[in-house]
């Protein structure tokens, strides 16, 4: 009887297997195709901005030039004694020519900027396209790794521990979520800043070049503003891989300057305090401490929309009592399996396994339309404590 049923565990997965890695074929073909459009996209974008500033400048030059010329025509037109009327004509026909330059010119920049952001809009379409592409090949893949181990694994797994295996596929998933979350951070802000920084410097090439040193100034002033949010942009990015100061001054230091950068980065109120005796704990009890404060935080911002969040950090004895509470939209609490279910990042559900990894506890107040409260409590002796 066991045979049999291992027999048919075996056929039902090499089914799925044929079925997923078919279907993992298709879903990289669309990946493709999504990041071939997206790359022509980009180009076709980056060639219309340079011509959008290149036009503007034209623009630019043109109104002075028509300036000039009316005031040239007007000049002419007034002195008879010194300027022929072939002066006056010749006057003229160059205010015309400047006039139709510049409603030509204007035209043209009316469409290149509405062409700017028509092609914009479809990047980051296309871009959100490849992005759950990527998502669902990267979940194929996972799930791929799983049902094709030996006959024997799998029966071993099924009669195992089931909640550790789903920790394990989330902590997985978790990471290739937070590859791709930094891949999107990286390719939406130092990349991004970067390459206007390229498109400036050429053109200051071209005002130098025509020696034109006051524009030179103002624009060089610019590019030293956009260097340095280059600057601030990637240091944002290294603190959220790994905060630094997390090994330097310790979890609290490095979980108020969180706290302050996170009330600065969504204008959302929040307050941070600490009771009981304050003490240093192994790299990754603080590390993981902190990832949970920082996604229950990144949680209420993302899907209860409030206008406080606070943090309380109380040290009691060999224990640690983290309380992060909200005046969100609130949930029901009975309802928080199902509305996790199939989800794929950290989340509450993610959060709470992670926190009984660390031996602890999470507990969950929610009510609609009146916040949440998230209570954790996390043994922090050591010495007893398997790594």
């Amino acid at each position: 009887m066991a045979e049999y049923q291992a027999d048919a565990i075996d056929r039902v997965i090499k089914n799925a297997v044929g079925v997923m890695e078919n279907s993992k074929l298709q879903i990289l073909e669309i990946l493709e195709a999504a990041r071939s459009e997206l790359n022509t996209l980009n180009n076709e974008l980056q060639q219309v901005i340079k011509e959008t500033a290149e036009t503007v400048e034209k623009v630019d030059q043109l109104e002075i030039n028509f300036r000039r010329s009316r005031i040239r025509l007007t000049e002419v037109s007034r002195d008879f004694v010194r300027y022929k009327e072939e002066d006056i004509k010749q006057a003229y026909e160059r205010a015309t020519q400047l006039q139709l330059d510049l409603m030509i010119y204007r035209e043209k920049e009316m469409y290149l900027k509405a062409r700017r952001d028509e092609l914009q809009k479809r990047a980051k379409n296309v871009e959100k396209s490849v992005e759950r592409a990527e998502t669902v090949s990267s979940q194929m893949a996972v799930v791929l790794e799983y049902l094709s181990g030996e006959l024997g694994q799998v029966s071993r797994i099924l009669e195992s521990a089931k909640n550790r295996q789903m920790i394990g596929l989330k902590i997985i998933l978790a990471q290739e979520e937070e590859r791709k979350r930094i891949s999107r951070e990286i390719h939406d802000g130092p990349a991004q800043l970067l390459a206007n920084l390229v498109l400036r410097t050429e053109i200051v090439e071209r005002m130098i070049s025509k020696q034109d040193f006051k524009l030179v100034q103002d624009e060089i002033i610019d590019l030293k503003s956009q260097v340095r949010s280059s600057l601030e942009e990637m240091r944002k990015v290294i603190f959220n891989l790994r905060p630094m100061a997390l090994d330097d001054l310790g979890l609290i230091p490095t979980l108020r300057k969180y706290v302050h950068d996170f009330e600065e980065k969504t204008k959302i109120r929040t307050t941070f305090e600490t009771r009981g005796k304050e003490h240093r704990m192994s790299s990754p009890m603080e590390a993981a401490i902190f990832r949970l404060v920082q996604e229950a935080l990144n949680n209420a911002a993302k899907h209860a929309f409030p206008t406080f969040v606070g943090v309380d950090i109380n040290y009691q004895g060999e224990m640690l009592r983290i309380v992060i509470q909200d005046n969100g939209l609130g949930f029901k609490v009975d309802q928080l399996e199902e509305r996790n279910k199939g989800h794929t990042h950290f989340g509450l559900i993610g959060m709470r396994e992670r926190v009984e990894l660390l031996e602890g506890r999470m507990d969950i107040e929610s009510t609609a339309n009146e916040g949440t409260k998230i209570i954790i409590h996390i043994p922090t002796k050591t010495e007893k404590r398997r790594e």
